[in-house]
This record gives C-alpha cells, structure tokens and sequence, in this order.
C-alpha cells in the first residue's frame, strides 16, 4: 500500500506543480493577446504622423489649420504628463502595488480615452477658438490644444501599457522562451507602428481626418476586450502559484523601501546607461536619416524614406531570431556587445566621405543587425537582475531616465548639422554614443561575473 500511495501523492503533487504557464499553448496565447493590444498602442501613437500636410491645411480647404509651431507641440505632447508630472514613475510603483490586471485595464482605458478627446478635438466644430499659454507665450487653435490634452492623456496609458506588458512576458515566460517572445512582441509593436504610417495617410484622404483614429479606436477597443481575457487568465495562474507555495509569501509584496534595492542594485544602473546611450544613438539618427540620404547620398526624395524604413522593418524578422538563440545558447551580454560595435561601425561609416546611395543601403542594413541584436538580449537579461516584485518600477525608472536621453540627443545633433552640413560631426556624436554602449556593455560583463546574474546562460531551464 504504501509504493501506491507514495504513487498517488506524487501524481497528486506533479498536477499541483504544474502550472498554467508550463502549458505552450497557454503562454503564447497571452503573449499574442498582450502583444495584439500593445500593437494597437503603436498604431495610435504614430496615427497621426502623417497628417501634418492634412492638419496644416486650412479650414476652408477641409484642414484644421494648424502651423508647425502647432504641431510640434502636438506631437511632443505625448510625453507632458509622463516627465513633467512624473507619471512615467508612478506608473511603475501602480504596476508594482497592484498587479498586471488592474494596471493593464487602467492604461487600456486611459489609452482610450486619451484616443476619444483626440477625436471630438480634430472633428467638432471649434471655430476660431483659440488657447493660451501664458508660461511659454505660445497661442494654439482650440483644436490643437484639445488634440494635445488627449494625446497626453493616451500616453499615460501607452507608456503604462507597455511597462505592463513587459511584466506580463516575464510572468508567463521565465524560464521558457523568454527573449523569442519579448523578440516577437518588439515585432508586432513595430508592425503596428508600420501600419499607421504607411495607411493613416491614404485612408484620411479617401474618407475623412478622423477616419484613420477612428479604426485605430476600434482595433484598441478590441485589444481591451483580449486584455479582459488575459486576466482571467491570469487570476487562475495566480491561484495555482498560490496553491503551489501552500501560502502567501509576504516577502513577495512590493513595498516602497524596495525601490532603495533598484537605486542599490549596479545591474539596473547599468541596464540604464546602456539604454540611455544605446537608444540615442538609434531613435534620434532614424529621425535625421531621411534627410541625410538626401542631402549626402542623392537619394530621391520619394524614396529616402524606403531606405530609413530598412532598419525598423529588420527588427521585425531579426529580434525574434535572436530572442530565440539567446534563449538556447544564452551569451546575452556578447550578443550586446557584437551589436554595439556593429552599431559604432555603422556610424563611422556614415561619416566617411562616400557618397555611394549602394553605401548607405548596406550601412542601414547594419544597423538594422545592430538594433535588433541589442534589444532581444537586454531586455530578456533584466529580470535577471531586478526581482520580479520590483521589475515594474525598474521599468519605468529604466525608460524615464532614457527619455531624457533621448530628449538632449536630437537638440545637440540639430545644431550639429546646422554647423556642419556634411553631417560628419553629428555622425561623430552618434559613433561616440556607439563606443559608450560599448564600454558599458563590457562593464555589464564585469559585473555579471562578479555578481552572478546569469546573463550569459540561456533563458530556457532544462
């Protein structure tokens, strides 16, 4: 009797044991619904980019009559409330406090109605009103100042979302094929950021202004709808990891005092200076690239945008294929270190006198290498150093201080090209940006010798 019932409980044990994330089918559903809903955020975040010849047109010809100063203020607000209130922060310690679930229903219903404010702004009849700023002396159409207010709004809820969602991977995917699905959800948020600039403009002039938001509104309310899914499974997956640690452990609770331990632990600091200097010296360049193809390699201007295009649509292939080889054959902090000397390369080689338009295809190319190298082994590598309770507030204190990069980086390389027309000097920025992510990628080496945080072993536990 007892081998049976040293049998049975064993069998009784192995059922409790396994939990609804050992299931594949389970953990690549909530990776598609999470990823679905985070693509949608992409779509409307970059919706109204191609509009600005439409928004700057006038009234009368069917536009809202916006100038430049109005839409760069447009499109900067996404950012007001996340820096200037701090909420990028405190979104994190709301991750942290209170869950997966409440934060991503939170940011979804943000996101919407920050989408919504944007719509009524852009659709009803404001006339020749008008709102001012007193502080920066700056006169915006009532429309572009309602525009921002919901642009604001939405990205509370996108930078929420995508803190959450980046949790949600962790969740659900540590130990298994962590860096191929947090590879394929940076694939799908890219896509979502494709689509809306490559559609947003023809579907706004075949129908209407407010058309291109409108889908997006639609696909996001759907995303909410999946997201309402992931939660109940969630909550189940919760109360198996209850059942299998017997008892709460009140160890597990974020508390304010931990973020002494992010402030304390060298890998976080580490994980944002590499951002900090790796994302400036990629994000900013996309955004000069079109022009340096004209200026410097002759490039149509037709077509400028096609060879800026090449590096962005590469991650969508490439981070997923490397997610996944970092998940079998671990060597994350090598893989860095390849794509930020790739990365430096690239650069050096925008800044030597050859005018070749074939050149500037291959250096993109290669930078399409480097961009999708860095991110499928740093972001999987960071809840290898921050605990899970804290990843949260890790995240958001990791992208707030890389904003701030990201934010001096394009002043600085604007007075550069302002100065220097060749573009040598501000290609000489972006490559001492590249050597700094390299010296910092050694430095994370270092480090995980020292410590241990495993960022050279695979992400699948065998």
């Amino acid at each position: 009797m007892r081998p049976i019932l040293r049998y049975k409980f064993g069998i009784m044990a192995e059922a409790i044991a396994r939990k609804l994330n050992d299931s594949p089918m389970a953990r690549w559903t909530v990776l598609f619904i999470v990823a679905f809903t985070m693509m949608m955020g992409y779509f409307i975040n970059d919706v109204m980019s191609p509009l600005e010849t439409l928004l700057e047109t006038p009234v009368s010809e069917g536009g809202l009559g916006w100038s430049s100063t109005d839409y760069g203020f447009f499109s900067g607000s996404s950012s007001f409330i996340n820096v200037f209130l701090l909420m990028l922060f405190f979104s994190g310690l709301i991750l942290d406090r209170m869950g997966v679930r409440f934060t991503g229903v939170l940011a979804c219903l943000l996101m919407i109605a920050g989408v919504l404010i944007k719509i009524y702004a852009i659709t009803a009849p404001l006339g020749g009103h008008t709102f001012t700023f007193s502080a920066f002396n700056l006169h915006l159409p009532l429309s572009a100042a309602l525009a921002a207010l919901g642009f604001s709004v939405f990205g509370v809820g996108y930078e929420m979302c995508g803190i959450t969602v980046s949790k949600v991977m962790v969740r659900w995917f540590t130990g298994y094929e962590l860096g191929l699905a947090m590879g394929l959800q940076v694939a799908l948020a890219r896509l979502g950021t494709a689509s809306a600039l490559s559609l947003s403009a023809p579907v706004a002039m075949r129908y209407s202004l407010n058309t291109p938001l409108l889908v997006g509104l639609l696909f996001l309310t759907f995303g909410f709808v999946c997201y309402l899914v992931y939660c109940v499974m969630d909550r189940r997956l919760e109360n198996e990891n209850s059942k299998s640690a017997g008892e709460s452990n009140a160890d597990d609770s974020f508390r304010l005092s931990d973020i002494g331990r992010i402030l304390g632990n060298p890998g976080f600091w580490i994980v944002t200076l590499l951002c900090m200097v790796f994302y400036s010296a990629v994000s900013p360049f996309l955004k000069f690239a079109t022009k340096l193809m004209i200026a410097k390699y002759g490039v149509d201007a037709d077509v400028a945008g096609f060879f800026t295009s090449i590096a962005p649509f590469g991650t969508l292939l490439l981070t997923p294929i490397f997610g996944s080889i970092y998940d079998k054959f671990g060597k994350g902090v090598t893989i860095i270190i390849i794509g930020t000397s790739m990365l430096t390369c690239v650069y050096i080689g925008f800044s030597l006198p050859i005018h070749a338009s074939g050149f500037a295809i291959a250096m993109m190319i290669l930078l399409s290498i480097a961009y999708s190298l860095v991110p499928s082994a740093l972001w999987p590598g960071v809840p290898k150093m921050i605990p899970l309770k804290c990843l949260g507030t890790a995240y958001s204190m990791i992208f707030f201080i890389q904003n701030l990069g990201r934010s001096i980086v394009p002043m600085c390389v604007g007075k550069a090209n302002a100065l220097d027309p060749t573009y040598s000097t501000s290609m000489h920025i972006f490559a001492g940006l590249g050597f700094a992510a390299i010296g910092v990628a050694f430095l994370m080496l270092y480090v995980d010798k020292k410590k241990g945080y495993g960022l050279q072993l695979p992400n699948i536990k065998k």
